[in-house]
């Protein structure tokens, strides 16, 4: 009974019963399957079934309200017949609908056990635009361009589409075809007039068409790339076979397969590792028997152990780095004092260009551990790279890979090492390189030294740029003089002239006797070595600037100790001066003030050596000859200028210095300049060869304690030279208290140390006539020498 029920209730004609679908739009002219769940839909279906009548089919507006009233419906809809009826088990119904027409909902009519509603039906306009008819005609043209798109689409579908004539049916069929949002069907739907719904129609199904078009292309690319993945393996496979079948299977996939994560782990520039990667597809090509194999894998080795990345930076302590300059160095306070300005640059402006600082000096002042103390306090890696001897420009840009043994410069053999890309790179005796037919090494090096160009530094070898902005280059050099202009243009010059004698002995004491201690296996109390021995290996057993000699004569004595030591003779050796001959043998120098006589014609004079100052001796002689100007002792062009010049001015000055005319007549003169197996050269000596050859005419002899430097000229003035410090110091190992020099040197003396300062006495010349006075011995001329004392 309650199943027939629905079969009592006769609907008005404006009255239909209503299924509210969640997210169907039926269209008229269209036929589609519905499936209902809930009890006032089930009534609904069996209502029209018992009573043949068609049912309205319109859209929610919220899917998830199970009871919608007539706010929760949209307006319009369709009324469709139900065509075919099953009921499954679980209890939903399914149904084939076929669309009608259009309904627009006026009010919900309650009493019915279905969701029913008095409804105005919606008649399409018979007449037929021209307009329609086009806009028919071209949807017509893309629904069936859009069936072709789409996979498995039955012909059925396109015939029925041609066979479609009307524009409103056609755009009716269309939009139920389209695979849009539920909303913008339900658009189309309450689209009344013909010609507005087939241009949205046409719209969205354009746009689907596009979508469709490069989803196809997407899938045809993806499918291309598929084949060819297949493909490669296939003939990777083949050609694995093939090498196997000729014997060249070397088995070389676990090293590939190393190189490839090694350059993934790399981090270098996209560029430089596409360019890598495909070196690594030629070296998996390449039978691993090919002699061009190794190369290639060496190349890519290089590649990768390179330090692309650059590693994160520890911020900079200059109270840390002070502390380490001055654990690590005795003295060199101006030095030290530019080395902390630079590191204080360095952490205001980390990624500035910093100043490639070259330190010049002798051998054995300590240039190299200044650059290891840089690196400490700057807390980076340290690497040397010596360029003493190097005259191939290869040397520092690298061979190319076509040559057999081609390796990298020095320069990235140098990052290698260091494994990182802001090292400190000491760039050592960069003035020992030299020019050859392979070519210029230091035009090579300007390139790097050259903060413009050196961020796309190019090694021949590697074959791309290399960034070597970060690294922190210094150089060393003996004399900066041989050193090219334009390399010397880029580097900011730091003198180390030498040690005093005091200095030399705080050094040792601090550092030199701890660590040859050590190096000859003894403990702090096991040896004793007095400061007098110290002093006296300085003064009697070395003659250097450095303290490289120095240490290996406190290297004999500690091997002596040691031998006492383990030979059980002594648990404590005590070592002072007077031991120091049974040890070192005879004394190696003598003060050449010791040796000096007060001889007329015979003047002592100061040089500048590339290893430190020295002092030597000026000699004059005269014997009967033509007047002519002898000279030996390998002097070089320029002090044989200073001879003549010297010798002009003493003729010239003949009548005031009391040297009768006659005395030049019919003499030759000797000049000789001892260790004559040394070459000579500059205008320094000038002022000592004019006292000496003054002192030989005037029969005056020059005073013993008294060394001379500067240039003289045919005025009689005094002019400037170089090299004070070193010459300063070269007198006082030598025992010379006294110094003439010339006056407009007077700044140079603010470079020496307060000891020797106060020890040694200054005399500044302005004239020749200054240096007579100063120099010369007669009687009361010693006496007023003291007028040019600096106090």
């Amino acid at each position: 009974m309650e199943q027939s029920a629905p079969t009592q209730f006769e609907l008005p004609a404006d009255v239909i019963a209503l299924v509210p679908m969640r997210n169907v739009v039926l269209f008229p002219h269209v036929l589609m399957p519905i499936t209902v769940g809930r009890i006032k839909s089930i009534a609904t279906v069996e209502h029209a079934l018992q009573s043949k009548a068609p049912i309205g089919i319109v859209l929610q507006k919220d899917a998830t309200v199970d009871d919608p009233g007539l706010d929760a419906l949209c307006s319009i809809g369709t009324i469709a017949n139900v065509v075919r009826h099953v009921a499954s088990d679980d209890g939903t119904h399914h149904a084939i609908c076929q669309g009608i027409e259009r309904f627009q909902i006026e009010e919900i009519i309650e009493g019915y056990p279905f969701l029913a509603a008095r409804v105005k039906r919606i008649k399409e306009t018979a007449q037929v635009t021209t307009q329609a008819e086009a806009l028919a005609l071209q949807l017509r043209e893309r629904a069936v361009e859009i069936l072709s798109l789409l996979p498995g689409v039955p012909a059925e579908l396109a015939h029925a589409l041609q066979a479609t004539r009307a524009p409103s049916d056609l755009a009716d069929i269309t939009a139920s075809l389209l695979d849009t949002e539920v909303n913008e069907k339900q658009m189309l739907l309450e689209t009344i007039d013909t010609e507005e719904r087939l241009q949205k129609v046409l719209q969205i199904l354009s746009r689907r068409i596009e979508v469709l078009r490069l989803s196809q292309e997407i899938g045809e690319r993806t499918k291309e790339q598929m084949e060819d993945r297949e493909r490669k393996y296939l003939l990777h496979e083949q050609l694995k076979a093939i090498q196997k079948e000729l014997g060249e299977d070397g088995g070389n996939d676990q090293e590939i397969a190393q190189l490839n994560e090694a350059i993934t782990k790399a981090g270098m520039p996209s560029d430089i590792e596409a360019q890598t990667r495909k070196e690594l597809q030629r070296l998996q090509r390449m039978p691993s028997a090919s002699s061009e194999y190794s190369m290639l894998h060496t190349y890519l080795e290089w590649m990768t152990e390179l330090p692309w990345r650059l590693p994160e930076e520890t911020p900079i302590d200059l109270n840390s780095a002070r502390q380490i300059l001055e654990a690590d160095h005795f003295g060199l306070e101006r030095i030290k004092q530019r080395i902390i300005e630079f590191l204080a640059v360095q952490k205001l402006k980390p990624h500035g260009r910093a100043p490639i600082l070259c330190f010049v000096g002798p051998p054995g002042v300590g240039k190299t551990s200044l650059g290891q103390s840089i690196a400490r306090a700057l807390q980076r890696p340290f690497v040397r790279v010596s360029l003493g001897g190097v005259h191939d420009e290869a040397e520092m840009r690298g061979h190319r890979r076509t040559y057999i043994g081609a390796m990298p410069g020095n320069i990235v053999q140098g990052l290698r090492k260091a494994a990182a890309r802001n090292c400190v790179m000491m760039l050592d005796e960069i003035d020992k390189m030299s020019a050859s037919i392979q070519g210029d090494p230091s035009a090579a090096l300007l390139e790097v030294l050259d903060p413009e160009q050196n961020s796309t530094f190019r090694d021949n070898y590697l074959g791309v740029p290399f960034d070597l902005s970060r690294v922190i280059f210094i150089a060393t050099a003996n004399v900066i003089d041989n050193v090219s202009p334009p390399v010397r243009d880029r580097m900011e010059i730091i003198d180390l002239p030498g040690y005093t004698q005091e200095e030399k002995l705080q050094i040792a004491l601090r550092y030199l006797v701890q660590r040859q201690s050590e190096a000859n296996g003894l403990h702090e109390e096991q040896c004793k070595l007095t400061s007098e021995a110290l002093a006296s290996i300085i003064a009697d057993y070395t003659r250097e600037a450095g303290v490289r000699q120095f240490e290996r004569e406190i290297g004999r004595v500690m091997r002596h100790a040691a031998l006492r030591v383990a030979e059980g003779e002594h648990q404590q050796v005590h070592i002072d001066a007077a031991d120091l001959d049974a040890i070192l043998g005879s004394k190696k120098y003598e003060h050449e003030l010791a040796l000096h006589t007060d001889l007329p014609g015979v003047a002592t004079g100061l040089a500048w050596t590339p290893v430190g100052g020295d002092i030597l001796f000026i000699e004059a002689t005269r014997i009967n000859g033509s007047g002519r100007l002898i000279l030996t002792g390998q002097l070089g062009d320029v002090m044989k200028e200073s001879a003549q010049a010297a010798l002009t001015l003493v003729k010239a000055r003949a009548s005031d210095l009391n040297i009768p005319a006659s005395l030049f007549d019919g003499v030759d003169v000797h000049l000789h300049v001892p260790a004559g197996a040394i070459p000579k050269d500059g205008p320094s000596a000038g002022v000592a060869m004019f006292i000496a050859l003054v002192s030989l005419f005037t029969n005056r002899p020059v005073c013993h304690d008294v060394a001379m430097t500067g240039e003289i000229s045919l005025r009689g003035l005094v002019l400037p030279v170089g090299g004070i410090k070193e010459k300063i110091l070269a007198a006082e190992r030598a025992g010379l208290r006294t110094v003439l020099l010339p006056a407009r040197n007077q700044k140079d003396l603010r470079d020496l140390p307060e000891a020797t300062r106060v020890a040694m006495q200054f005399i500044l010349l302005e004239t020749a006539d200054d240096a007579i006075q100063a120099a010369l011995r007669h009687a009361g001329a010693h006496a007023s020498a003291s007028e040019f004392k600096l106090v």
